[in-house]
C-alpha cells in the first residue's frame, strides 16, 4: 500500500473519513502503530518527558528529534511520519526554520513537520518551510513550548475571548498553508467549532 501524503489527509476530511494519529519514539512502537493502520505517526518533542524523564519539552534538541524521528521513520512503511520541531528550532528566523525542517526530511526520513503557535507569529517560518516543499502541521491550544508564558499545563479557550482567538488562529494556520492542525487541551465544543470552520483536518 502506498504511503499516505499530507494531501491525502485533506481529501479524507472532505470525504468525511476519520483520521487516526498516534505518537511514537522508538522502532517497535512505530512498527506496531503502522501495521495497525494508523494514518499519521507523530514523533513528538514530548519524548523529552516520556522517554528522557525531563520536566518539560523545552530542552529537547534538534539532534535528539532527528535521532528519534530517524528510528521511527525506519519502521514505518505506510503512515505519514511527522517530525515535531523543538523549541527554538523555528522561532529565530524563517531561514533557520526551513533549515531545521529540512533536517527532518533529509537526515531523519520524515515526510512533514509540526510546529507550535499561530500564523500571526510564525507565518514567515511556515511559508519558508513550505517554500522548501515540506508540508507543515500546525498546533494550537495548549502549547508545551510556551508553558512559562501560559502559566502551566491548562485547558485553553474556555472563555469567549480565548475561543475567538483560537478559532482565528486555526483559520490563520489554514490560510498559511498548513495541511492539518493539532488542537491540544481545548474544550470539545470549541474543537468541534474549529473543525467545522476550516477545510483541513484537526487532530
Amino acid at each position: 500500500m502506498p504511503r499516505l501524503s499530507a494531501a491525502a489527509l485533506r481529501d479524507r476530511k472532505r470525504a468525511g473519513e476519520k483520521i487516526a494519529v498516534l505518537t511514537a519514539y522508538d522502532f517497535p512502537s512505530a512498527k506496531l502503530i503502522d501495521q495497525s493502520g494508523v494514518d499519521v505517526v507523530l514523533v513528538g518533542d514530548s519524548c523529552g518527558m516520556v522517554v528522557m524523564g525531563r520536566e518539560n519539552t523545552l530542552g529537547v534538541t534538534m539532534d535528539e528529534m532527528v535521532y528519534h524521528t530517524r528510528i521511527v521513520a525506519s519502521a514505518v512503511e505506510r503512515a505519514l511520519v511527522v517530525g515535531d520541531m523543538p523549541f527554538l528550532s523555528y522561532q529565530i528566523s524563517p531561514q533557520e526554520a526551513a533549515r531545521n525542517a529540512g533536517r527532518f526530511i533529509v537526515e531523519a526520513g520524515a515526510q512533514a513537520v509540526k510546529l507550535e503557535g499561530p500564523a500571526q507569529r510564525f507565518g514567515a517560518a511556515i511559508r519558508a518551510i513550505l517554500d522548501a516543499s515540506i508540508p507543515v502541521m500546525g498546533h494550537i491550544g495548549l502549547q508545551p513550548q510556551s508553558i512559562h508564558q501560559l502559566g502551566g499545563y491548562k485547558v485553553q479557550g474556555r472563555d469567549p475571548e480565548g475561543r475567538a482567538r483560537l478559532l482565528d488562529e486555526a483559520k490563520g494556520l489554514e490560510a498559511a498553508g498548513c495541511f492539518a492542525i493539532v488542537l491540544e487541551c481545548v474544550p470539545a465544543s470549541l474543537a468541534k467549532e474549529i473543525t467545522e470552520s476550516i477545510s483541513i483536518p484537526t487532530i
